[in-house]
């Protein structure tokens, strides 16, 4: 190399590249930095938002599970239903005259008033 350069070279590297390389060092670790607080935002508000929708979906099953009937219910409600309805259309066909049909082991006798 020539002895001539040396003072230049060294001149460049101390008053340009050692400051644009730290200033590059500065960026980087700045970019970093702010990726990792939005991530943690982030994080937090996605932890929240999934406990949120947890609760709400517990939510929803107990209320599910307090307001619906079950298949067993609903089939013993319909049984006695069909069985009132029956009663009530064999006091009709008495008051009417007509002959009592005998439905479902259903007596009219105990109806006729």
């Amino acid at each position: 190399m020539d002895p001539s350069l040396a003072p230049a070279l060294t001149w460049w590297i101390t008053m340009v590249e050692l400051p644009v390389i730290g200033a590059l060092f500065w960026m980087l670790w700045r970019i970093r930095r702010d990726t990792e607080q939005a991530l943690d935002a982030e994080r937090r508000r996605a932890d929240a938002a999934m406990a949120a929708l947890t609760q709400t979906v517990a939510d929803y099953k107990l209320e599910v599970a307090q307001t619906f009937a079950s298949v067993a219910d609903v089939n013993e409600v319909e049984r006695r239903l069909v069985g009132h309805l029956l009663r009530i259309e064999a006091k009709l066909d008495y008051r009417l005259g007509e002959a009592p049909r005998v439905r479902a082991g259903l007596d009219p006798e105990p109806y006729r008033s």
